[in-house]
């Protein structure tokens, strides 16, 4: 048995797809259907999960591809809260509930929240894609921050 800790998880262990290879840097593991098992693993947390643990929220997260700021935009609460539910575990139950509602609906192709995701998703690429500008500076190179 392989113990996938790779997905951000500590307790998910695969008994099989999947395979180990040496290299001359030593040993990788090759999964395979990687996007299969993580809707595997994702269904399994929404359906016999009683409460997520802020591990186990942080992955539904990811598998949306949002960022906590975008997440916590359609949670109404600060990505500052979200982080926290994520480091410290103590996730609300209403997070809880609409996360797993959300993810529900994005994996089963709902176009109304397929849409909100995708936008989210988009917002957050065209901010990051935006001219990044840095300055020398006597402490060292540094970004310069966005007016």
């Amino acid at each position: 048995m392989y113990h996938y800790t790779e997905c951000g998880l500590r307790n998910i262990y695969l008994k099989n797809g999947y395979y180990l290879r040496k290299t001359p840097y030593g040993e990788t593991v090759s999964i395979e259907n990687m996007e299969d098992l993580h809707g595997a693993i994702a269904c399994d947390l929404i359906y016999h999960k009683p409460k997520l643990t802020g591990a186990e929220f942080r992955f539904l997260r990811n598998e949306l591809l949002m960022s906590q700021k975008r997440l916590a935009e359609l949670l109404s609460t600060s990505e500052q809260t979200l982080s926290l539910w994520e480091r410290k575990g103590r996730v609300p139950m209403w997070a809880d509930r609409m996360i797993r509602l959300v993810y529900l609906d994005y994996s089963n192709k709902s176009p109304a929240i397929v849409n909100l995701v995708d936008q989210l998703n988009h917002l957050d690429r065209n901010e990051y894609q935006k001219a990044r500008t840095f300055s020398d500076t006597e402490s060292g190179w540094k970004p310069d921050l966005a007016a």
